[in-house]
Formats: structure tokens, C-alpha cells, sequence
């Protein structure tokens, strides 16, 4: 395990694009395998989640343990004629968060979500939505302690929604 001292966070950047594929497998593969690597690349609704672009306004944060990244959460303007599973809105970007399963259950995601939804109000980002797949409970108890809630008539999809205090 990561003693929390010597862990490191720092702004994603594109040059993180194999952390990304990592990231969008292993959560894609939550229960099981399902999904390989090439899945990723060949399939664009995986695909998209891997493509970040700074330009269009996509951000997020990496957890480092010395030079290893150990986790990672990130919020991108999916449009919608490539939307995500999460998708509400093109004003509203998708997160996902991914810790390695060594660095799980030490509290890891809840502060890098924290850092990213931090970074979405420095931004001044109104809400930030995602997806969660309806058997994933852990995911879906730490989103709602976050203060995500399920959007109307789309909890069937596990979309959820966070809302900036005051917005």
C-alpha cells in the first residue's frame, strides 16, 4: 500500500493518454473482464473517455506514488453527437475516476474527486454528471457522499449529476 505521504497529485495533461485507456478498462472491467485494450481503441462510446483535450476545456487530476500514477479523475465536454454515458448537456462535462486496485480503500478517490470537483468550481463549472453502472454500489455510496444525485428519468442509465453549491 501507498503511505499517503508519499503521494503526489498534479494536473492531467494530454501526454496521459495510456493512464486514460488504464483508467476507462479497469472501470469499464469493474465486475469482471468484459473488455480488452484494443476494445478501448476500436470502439468509439470507450474510446471518447480516453481522448482528452485541453482545449475544449477537459481537465482533471493524477495521483502519483513517486513517478506511478495510482489514480486519476477527469471531466470532459463530451458533445452530443459523441456523448458518453453520462452525458446531460454539452455545458456539462462527464467525470470518471479510476484508483488502482492497490491504493483502493484508503480514502484515494474521495480525494481526488474532492481535488476535481474543487477544480470544476474554480472553473466556475455549474454541475459535472457521470455514469455508474447499476450493480456498482461502492461507486454509487461514494458519488452521493460527494453530494452527486441521481438525474430524473435517467437513473435506470446510472447517470448522476453534482451541482456546485450556489449555482
Amino acid at each position: 500500500m501507498d503511505d499517503a505521504a508519499d503521494i503526489a497529485f498534479r494536473s492531467l495533461t494530454a501526454g496521459d493518454i495510456d493512464l486514460l485507456v488504464t483508467a476507462t478498462l479497469e472501470n469499464l472491467n469493474w465486475s469482471g473482464p468484459r473488455f480488452d485494450r484494443d476494445d478501448v481503441w476500436a470502439r468509439p462510446e470507450f474510446r471518447r473517455y480516453a481522448e482528452f483535450d485541453s482545449a475544449r476545456g477537459d481537465f482533471g487530476v493524477v495521483a502519483q506514488h513517486g513517478r506511478e500514477p495510482i489514480g486519476v479523475g477527469w471531466a470532459l465536454f463530451l458533445p452530443t453527437e459523441h456523448a458518453g454515458y453520462g452525458h446531460v448537456d454539452d455545458r456539462t462535462p462527464e467525470f470518471s475516476l479510476w484508483v488502482a486496485s492497490r491504493s483502493r480503500g484508503r480514502g484515494l478517490g474521495r480525494e481526488i474527486a474532492e481535488r476535481l470537483l474543487r477544480a470544476a468550481r474554480d472553473r466556475d463549472i455549474a454541475a459535472v454528471s457521470l455514469s455508474v453502472e447499476p450493480g456498482n454500489t461502492r461507486a454509487r455510496g461514494l458519488y452521493r457522499s460527494l453530494g452527486f444525485v441521481d438525474v430524473a428519468g435517467r437513473r435506470d442509465d446510472g447517470v448522476m449529476m453534482w451541482t456546485a453549491p450556489g449555482s
